[in-house]
């Protein structure tokens, strides 16, 4: 039995609306579906009692997020970054033509901008900084030219 694809990556937040402006907007993922979930089973499954929760689910560049809005029990944290050495997701990446640019969007939406973390590699042509979501996490701005990603054994070819 083989694994058949990637089903979704979740993401637990506070205000699913808020989130999913926030990721619409922002990010440029595309809202698909939305469902609602309670019962023993959820219970269940989550390792959780008392489950009622909203799931909105987005897709872009075929990933699909699921943000998880609980309505009971309630969510737990403070909504602070997580440190990058925390066991767990660390942090979602998206690259952007013109970090800059990018970072003005975000502010003008009053998204939480790490500027302590932006740094410049002259020398790969590439810009990085941590924005986070409305309940911290951490999401990964980078401007870079070509594509870092390419198949194992291919030669990299500049488009």
């Amino acid at each position: 039995m083989a694994v058949l694809r990637v089903g979704h990556l979740g993401i637990c937040v506070s205000n699913l609306e808020r989130s999913v402006r926030f990721y619409r907007d922002l990010c440029g993922f595309r809202p698909l579906t939305e469902v609602h979930v309670k019962g023993e089973e959820s219970d269940r499954l989550l390792r959780l009692r008392g489950v009622d929760q909203r799931t909105v689910f987005l897709e872009r560049d075929g990933l699909r997020l699921a943000l998880f809005a609980f309505l009971a029990p309630p969510p737990v944290g403070g909504g602070e970054p997580r440190a990058m050495n925390q066991l767990g997701m660390a942090a979602l990446m998206l690259r952007v033509d013109d970090l800059d640019a990018s970072l003005e969007r975000f502010r003008s939406a009053a998204a939480r901008v790490l500027d302590d973390t932006y740094v410049h590699h002259p020398d790969y042509g590439s810009k990085l900084v941590f924005v986070c979501d409305p309940d911290g996490t951490l999401i990964e701005l980078i401007e870079i030219p070509g594509d870092p990603y390419i198949p194992f054994g291919q030669p990299y070819r500049e488009s």
